[in-house]
Order: structure tokens, then C-alpha cells, then sequence
């Protein structure tokens, strides 16, 4: 495989999490091409949690990786014009860039997100929107993919958009098994809006995750709402108003995600005909699988599987 250089940008004020974050999904391993380097703009970078980060790395790094990721820092503060003006050269030069959580705030400042849909932490993204008018801002999105400038929101959402990333460079199968060592969900449905403070819920209610992983289960079958709702001893108007509680989307988009999902694994892992893992994942007909595809990925089934297909 031919390596792929990734610089992680740690700046003064990092949060620990996010910089462990990509620093943990893009070391080095057997089956992956990455290259990774922290770097710093001074020898030595002060953390939130009240520790200091010290690297080898620095600008130079940045300037001869192909992909940039930034960390966020708290609270977010205005960097130095040479850093500032290393990341839109980097942004310039076609490189990947990538900010966690209010790591955004370098990337905009630095002119990278000019134009473009972006979103940040929550708690922060008021002040974004203020201080940025020229961000298209997307308040209620885990992260945001624009190509080759990619924005995820609050810190954990940082495991989201590293394990995407992952996903969209060597497929669903690498990805998963990048999120089972670090025990996370491969992918998260919903937005940040999930984890917006919110009023606590009615003693007696439980998750529905048993509901999600039945369904899981029966991918291949024809799921209705009514059966979600009866797993789940619910009426079928208080299973929508609860899943999307839990989840941030619908019952019917969930499954449409988790069938695509399902569809990614088998053309990357099997030689079984396009028709048959349509039926397999719950799709019903190559058409539709083909319809989806191309409307989420972008993509057919056929060159997907050519390109991530064992």
C-alpha cells in the first residue's frame, strides 16, 4: 500500500481526547497505509487536562502530510499567523483537512472553510456562526464531509468522522474492525442534537437498544414499524417519538443506514451477486440497492466492491 501521511496538529490548549483520538484510529497497523505524526507549532503545547504535549514534530510535518487533522482546544482562541498561514497552504495544495470539535475554528480562521457546509461542538457553535459568516454551519450533524475538508462536531464525534474517513480510504470492513478494538459503534446515527442538554427522562422508560439490535438481526426480512413497536411493547407513534429521542433519526432511516451498512460488508467480503445481497441486506432488488448507492454513496454497488472487495 502506498503511504499515507497524516500530521495531527496539536495546538496550545488541546483537549486530551481529541488529540488521542485520531492519534489512536490512524496508528500504524498491517492493514492500513497511514503515516502518522503529531506535531506542534512549539516544542511544547499545554493540554486541558493539565499535562504538556511534547513532539518532534512541527510545520514541516504539516506541510508534507496529505492529510491535516486539528484537535480542538479550549477554550477556542486565535492562533498564530504562521500556523494560520501553513494550514490554508496545506489547504492550497490539495491536501486533506480536517478539524475535531473546535479545531474548526483554525480551519476558519485560516480562510480553509470559506464556502463551505462545516459544523462544530455544540457549545461553541453559536460563537462560530458569529465570528464566521462565510461557514455554511450544520449545528445538528456528528460531522460533515465536504470532499476533501472534513468537520466533525463535539469531541467524541471525532471518533465518528476518523473511523468515516477510514471508511471512505479502505472500506467498511477495515473501518469495523478499527471501531471493535476500541470498542465504539462503527457508525452513529443522528445528529448532536442527541446530546444537547434535555429534560430527563420519565422514571421507567428504558432504551430501545434491544429493539435496535432485533432488528439488526432481521435485516434481511421485511421490518415495519408495527413489529419494531410490538418488540418494543410500544404504540408505534410512541416508538418513533422514543427512537428518534434516542437516535437522532427515524426507524426507516435507521434501517435504510444499517441495510446499506450491512450491503458494504458483503460486496466487500463476498463474491455473491448484486441481486442477492439486495435480498440479503433487506433492500429487496439490485435496482434498489443500486438506487440507494448512488444517492448516499455516490457510488454503485459494482465499483464499490471493486474498489474495497477482497
Amino acid at each position: 500500500m502506498t503511504t499515507h501521511r497524516i500530521a495531527i496538529l496539536a495546538l496550545d490548549g488541546v483537549m486530551p481526547l481529541d488529540l488521542a483520538i485520531p492519534a489512536q484510529i490512524f496508528s500504524a497497523r498491517p492493514e492500513t497505509p497511514y503515516e502518522m505524526t503529531v506535531c506542534t507549532f512549539d516544542a511544547k503545547v499545554h493540554t486541558t487536562g493539565g499535562f504538556a504535549v511534547v513532539t518532534d514534530g512541527g510545520l514541516e510535518q504539516v506541510r508534507a502530510a496529505d492529510t491535516v487533522i486539528v484537535p480542538g482546544s479550549e477554550p477556542p482562541r486565535r492562533q498564530p499567523e504562521a500556523m494560520l498561514a501553513a494550514l490554508a497552504e496545506a489547504h492550497e495544495q490539495g491536501k486533506r483537512m480536517v478539524s475535531i470539535c473546535t479545531g474548526a475554528f483554525a480551519l476558519a480562521a485560516a480562510g480553509v472553510l470559506d464556502g463551505l457546509r462545516a459544523t462544530t461542538h455544540w457549545q461553541y457553535v453559536d460563537e462560530f456562526e458569529r465570528d464566521f459568516p462565510a461557514v455554511s454551519v450544520d449545528r445538528d450533524v456528528l460531522y460533515v464531509d465536504e470532499g476533501d475538508v472534513l468537520t466533525s462536531a463535539g469531541v467524541c464525534c471525532g471518533i465518528d468522522l476518523c473511523l468515516h474517513i477510514v471508511r471512505r480510504d479502505l472500506g467498511a470492513v477495515v473501518a469495523n474492525r478499527i471501531a471493535r478494538g476500541l470498542v465504539a459503534a462503527p457508525h452513529r446515527e443522528g445528529g448532536q442534537a442527541q446530546y444537547v442538554p434535555a429534560p430527563v427522562a420519565v422514571a421507567g422508560d428504558a432504551s430501545l437498544s434491544d429493539t435496535r439490535e432485533w432488528a439488526l438481526q432481521h435485516l434481511g426480512e421485511q421490518v415495519t414499524l408495527r413489529q419494531l413497536a410490538r418488540h418494543a411493547g410500544l404504540s408505534p407513534r410512541t416508538l418513533m417519538r422514543r427512537f428518534t429521542e434516542e437516535t437522532g433519526t427515524t426507524p426507516l432511516q435507521w434501517l435504510l443506514d444499517a441495510r446499506l451498512g450491512r450491503a458494504r460488508e458483503l460486496l466487500e467480503t463476498t463474491d455473491h451477486p448484486v441481486d442477492r445481497v439486495a435480498r440479503d441486506c433487506g433492500l429487496g432488488t439490485a435496482a434498489n440497492l443500486r438506487l440507494h448507492f448512488r444517492r448516499v454513496l455516490d457510488t454503485t454497488p459494482t465499483a464499490y466492491r471493486r474498489t474495497f472487495g477482497s
